[in-house]
């Protein structure tokens, strides 16, 4: 199970750097305002669209990449010993 973490520990820690610059980049107002979390350009070019595009593929990855490795995988391992517990009961 230790590998299961540490995978899902790198997607969030290199998924979250990677939503950290492109927000820090595109997405900060000012040192004294919202930071990473402000309104995105309202008329960005071509790369700066394909980059929000990114962070937001990026978070997502992050989200169902974290819950897939530290929840459903320990969770269908621990559903498959125990039905085979179970079936070498029988």
């Amino acid at each position: 199970m230790a590998d299961e973490f540490a995978k899902g520990l790198a997607i969030l820690t290199g998924g979250g750097l990677v939503w950290m610059a492109i927000s820090s980049w595109l997405t900060t107002e000012s040192f004294e305002g919202t930071q990473l979390i402000a309104a995105p350009p309202e008329d960005p070019g071509t790369y700066a669209e394909l980059v929000l595009l990114l962070r937001d593929v990026t978070a997502g990855f992050v989200i169902i990449g974290v819950i897939t490795f530290w929840f459903l995988i320990p969770a269908f391992y621990e559903l498959r010993d125990y039905f085979d517990e179970r079936s070498a009961e029988a």
